[in-house]
């Protein structure tokens, strides 16, 4: 890279402190996350970016007209607009189990196990969003974070979803359980989804494609959860499976 680009693509517009794509733009106005300024396309400053500008408006968030080709060496595939964001703000567990708290409903969390595939952290949080989840609790190391792919995967949800990072995932399990969760790993070796109860305080743990759960984590966890496949293939994307194990617990808790 050479010193103009450099300078131009500052690290404040890099990695977690950028959005690119209109759906979580629009999601994080809506959400009033703290948004420095929108990059728009010089091309593209009107027709169906109206709403995104009316809200940075509404917002006080100023705009900031730029040359495609500057947006290009920010990301791919910004649709023509793109916020530059203070450092996301993660949660904390205790924000989570507090909104559940505030809602009058049991503890409804996802644990990911070194899930490091930045679409499946974002479909996961859109999952967890349209589930009433009530937060996302994953490891400081290996394993994905909130980067622009992540953001834009998640269809917006990253903005509305608590999501909270550790340092030691087995050490929060357990802090969980002593405060009554009961945690259930994703297995295909587990109980068929169906025949358990999630309607209690729960937290679904969700490993990696192909490893799975480490061992670690699965020995803290209290149950293991299968999803009968009726196919000829023996496994589900990541995402895939934590989507099915949040509905069936969703459905669960609202009857």
């Amino acid at each position: 890279m050479d010193n103009e680009r450099a300078a131009r693509q500052a690290p404040a517009e890099q990695a977690e402190n950028l959005l690119v794509g209109r759906n979580p733009i629009r999601e994080a106005l809506r959400a009033g996350r703290p948004i420095d300024k929108l990059l728009v396309a010089q091309q593209e400053a009107g027709g169906s970016l109206r709403e995104l500008l009316a809200l940075a408006k509404e917002r006080g968030v100023p705009v900031q007209t730029v040359d495609k080709r500057r947006l290009d060496e920010l990301a791919k595939a910004h649709q023509g607009v793109a916020a530059v964001t203070p450092a996301f703000p993660y949660a904390q567990v205790e924000d989570i189990l507090a909104l559940a708290a505030e809602r009058n409903e049991p503890p409804f969390v996802v644990l990911l196990d070194s899930i490091t595939d930045p679409h499946n952290l974002g479909a996961i949080l859109r999952s967890c969003e349209c589930m009433g989840a009530h937060g996302v609790i994953i490891p400081e190391r290996r394993t994905a974070t909130l980067t622009p792919a992540a953001v834009k995967a998640s269809a917006g949800a990253a903005a509305w979803v608590k999501l909270a990072k550790v340092k030691n995932l087995v050490r929060c399990m357990e802090q969980l359980k002593e405060r009554g969760l009961w945690l259930y790993a994703a297995d295909m070796d587990g109980q068929p989804l169906e025949q358990a109860d999630l309607r209690g305080p729960l937290g679904l743990v969700i490993g990696a494609e192909g490893q799975g759960v480490s061992r670690l984590v699965r020995e803290r966890c209290d149950g293991a959860l299968s999803i009968p496949l009726r196919g000829r293939l023996s496994s589900l994307n990541a995402s895939v499976a934590a989507g099915i194990l949040l509905y069936e617990a969703a459905k669960q808790r609202c009857t």
